[in-house]
């Protein structure tokens, strides 16, 4: 089942053997007429409540209840891809100012207007 952009999954950790991991969030940050409704993969965003060891580009969460999480959070560029069937379920949303905040600092992770083909 593909997942929509900007929701907010449970999936186990780690993802070498899921029967062993603990359930974490994650946000689904493909969208799935891209990839998931073609091949059941969704690329997802970590999302963690440490703030106390920031990275780069993290981006806290002003709306944590439409996310369906119990409480402050940022979502971290920490990105991995997984196949839909790992997904235990869904959490919530990110409220749109949310999602804008994660879209702007997934563009400066790429790169806005990276071309779609590298000249050679």
């Amino acid at each position: 089942m593909p997942f929509e952009l900007w929701t907010v999954v449970v999936v186990p950790f780690p993802f070498v053997d899921a029967w062993a991991g603990r359930l974490r969030p994650a946000l689904v940050v493909s969208d799935p007429r891209c990839l998931g409704n073609h091949v059941g993969l969704s690329v997802l965003a970590m999302i963690t409540s440490a703030t106390h060891s920031p990275w780069p580009l993290d981006v806290p969460v002003t709306d944590p209840a439409s996310a369906g999480l119990p409480g402050p959070a940022l979502v971290r560029m920490k990105l991995f891809t997984l196949d839909d069937r790992f997904v235990e379920r869904t959490a919530g949303t990110l409220a749109p100012p949310d999602s804008a905040a994660v879209a702007a600092s997934l563009g400066r992770l790429i790169g806005d207007g990276v071309p779609a083909a590298m000249p050679s």
